[in-house]
């Protein structure tokens, strides 16, 4: 069975909207787009590159895929053999109502009842299945318990707005901290696991 993990870059109020650049993800009037720029150094894509190491196959938004695959392809698999390599040659999956073809090799698109396509697909043997960024994709399956790690990238920076990956109106779930690094530029590289749900009491 495959294990279904998250990976994102949060600041620390939460945004995960716009890491990458200005232009990236202006939804909602986000213009603060680009705030992991001046934190990225060897470090961060080390950590990320033994991540990728592991997948076998991808999950993606439709605003993920989009970005992606206006990229990825571009770079070529000999120039970055890790990320790259496997974004272009593993299984991807882009859960979308509105995507009817993927032109990037290797695409399936989910569409219909996505919680449910996900949990066939985790039945699937092989690598785990990531998601990277794709936060609407993201909270859904987390509605639905279907999400077995988390790996947040978390900024020294605080925005006040833009998208959230924890939103109002998710379920109270309790998180376990199975490892932790910090980057000398300040990221917290957090790794976490489900632990059921949240407990309460009172002092």
């Amino acid at each position: 069975m495959a294990k279904l993990t998250l990976t994102t870059m949060l600041t620390l109020d939460g945004v995960m909207q716009g890491p990458g650049g200005p232009e990236e993800d202006t939804r909602d009037g986000f213009d603060l787009g680009g705030w992991v720029v001046p934190y990225a150094d060897k470090g961060m894509g080390d950590h990320i590159g033994r991540w990728f190491e592991r997948a076998g196959a991808f999950l993606l938004g439709r605003h993920t895929y989009d970005i992606f695959a206006a990229y990825w392809p571009e770079v070529g698999d000999e120039a970055d053999p890790v990320i790259a390599g496997r974004l272009n040659g593993l299984p991807k999956y882009v859960a979308s109502t509105t995507l009817e073809h993927a032109d990037w090799q290797h695409t399936t698109v989910l569409g219909g009842d996505v919680a449910e396509a996900v949990r066939e697909l985790k039945e699937r043997p092989g690598g785990e299945l990531q998601i990277h960024g794709s936060g609407v994709l993201a909270r859904s399956l987390m509605a639905h318990d279907l999400i077995d790690e988390y790996r947040l990238l978390v900024y020294p920076v605080v925005l006040g707005k833009g998208r959230r990956l924890f939103a109002r109106g998710g379920l109270p779930t309790a998180l376990r901290l199975t490892d932790s690094d910090a980057l000398p530029s300040g990221v917290m590289m957090q790794t976490y696991v489900p632990a059921g749900r949240a407990t309460f009491g009172s002092f």
